[in-house]
């Protein structure tokens, strides 16, 4: 059996936008008719250019290989233009074709992809979601804590049993920073208030993206400890482990990051300095699904869990449910919501979802499969960014102004 085509999917995702604007798939068929897919969660470029440079990898390293062949696929594309090094475009590109190699692979042994990784430990996948605004808010329930005192306890009433969300502040291209007094205080006021309206029922999931700098985070986590939160995430701009690892030292809040990490040797090394221990990886950008067992695997050595990140489509969803099925550290796995909307749309057969629980899949492969016709009639024509910052300091922004 050998991998004979290659086909990128750039999906427009239909308002609300939840997991970005659009989705970029990844599809590799055999030589038998086997069709595998991937998903790409690569931020750098725009996304035309990363679909090209999908096919760019593809043709150098795939077609006319097995798809068995994955280990041997990871290291060439690994070291191709004689870099060997972690990179988070090509990684997005890498992980999108891995996971479908993946999914070909489960398909033609006719098992899901993790019981071949070891087989289930976990029968259903505790899940959370970042609360989100919804038609008819008066408010924006990132800014008002009354109201995401609300929603969060709806969720609850779903079945949910974490609850994330970020009042800290805009991040920018200028961060780390201090935070302002008044950020100091909304986050207080949102965890404070959440902690009332869920009392035991959830976790707090208390997210940033790097805004701080290591003193600004620890003051931040001294006045989140009272609530007991059971992540500060990303505290700290990702270049800086050993920065995160001083807020790590200096707070009882477990830290949580990853989503801007790639490859094993960059969480290994974070690991190492203690800069975190709750693993967010990103199968769609980390390095794929066995690159994803290998990282679970240096975390488990460092008595550490995985919490694998979903900002993107239901392709990588479903490879971090694969991966957290097989997974003994596994601690917790990102929905967007309930998994409803477009992101079940956009599949044939949509994810199971129970009163915050996943359940996985035993259908062979990755698990779900892409619905070609969708993707085809929602294409993406734009050339935005998948994710992006503020190109201000926040420090000249009205976000920033004391007492607003």
């Amino acid at each position: 059996m050998k991998i004979v085509d290659v086909e990128t999917f750039v999906v427009g995702n239909p308002p609300p936008h939840f997991g970005g604007q659009y989705f970029i798939f990844v599809k590799l068929v055999t030589d038998d008719g086997i069709v595998g897919y991937g998903e790409s969660y690569a931020a750098t470029l725009a996304p035309n250019v990363i679909a090209a440079g999908i096919e760019d990898v593809a043709e150098r390293h795939v077609l006319g290989h097995s798809p068995f062949d994955i280990e041997r696929f990871w290291r060439s594309a690994y070291g191709r233009g004689f870099t060997a090094r972690p990179d988070v475009t090509l990684q997005g590109i890498m992980s999108g074709i891995e996971i479908a190699m993946w999914d070909i692979v489960g398909k033609a042994l006719e098992q899901p992809v993790y019981k071949l990784l070891g087989g289930e430990v976990n029968e259903k996948l505790r899940s959370y979601s970042y609360l989100y605004p919804k038609e008819g808010d008066a408010t924006d329930v990132y800014e008002d804590s009354d109201l995401a005192a609300e929603r969060a306890a709806e969720y609850v009433e779903l079945g949910f049993t974490g609850i994330k969300f970020d009042p800290a502040g805009p991040y920018t291209i200028y961060d780390g920073r201090q935070p302002s007094l008044d950020r100091l205080r909304l986050s207080v006021e949102f965890v404070e208030k959440i902690r009332e309206a869920v009392g035991t029922k959830a976790d707090i999931l208390f997210g940033t993206h790097g805004q701080f700098t290591p003193s600004g985070a620890i003051r931040m986590a001294a006045q989140l400890e009272p609530y007991d939160p059971l992540w500060f995430e990303e505290p700290t701009p990702p270049d800086d482990p050993a920065g995160m690892a001083r807020v790590a030292s200096q707070t009882t809040i477990p830290i949580a990051a990853g989503e801007r990490l790639t490859t094993k040797v960059e969480f290994a090394r974070w690991l190492e300095m203690g800069a975190f221990n709750i693993v967010q990886l990103n199968l769609g950008r980390a390095g794929g699904i066995l690159e994803g067992k290998k990282i679970a695997s240096i975390a488990e050595a460092h008595n550490a869990q995985i919490a694998p990140h979903l900002y993107c489509g239901p392709i990588v969803g479903a490879a971090n449910v694969q991966l957290a099925t097989c997974t003994p550290n596994f601690l917790i796995l990102e929905s967007i919501q309930d998994w409803g909307g477009f992101h079940a749309e956009i599949l044939k057969k949509p994810m199971q979802w129970e009163s915050g629980w996943v359940i996985p899949p035993t259908a062979p492969g990755i698990g779900v499969e892409l619905d070609e016709d969708v993707a085809r009639a929602h294409p993406y024509e734009g050339d935005a960014l998948h994710l992006g910052m503020a190109d201000r300091s926040a420090y000249f922004s009205d976000a920033y102004t004391q007492g607003e």
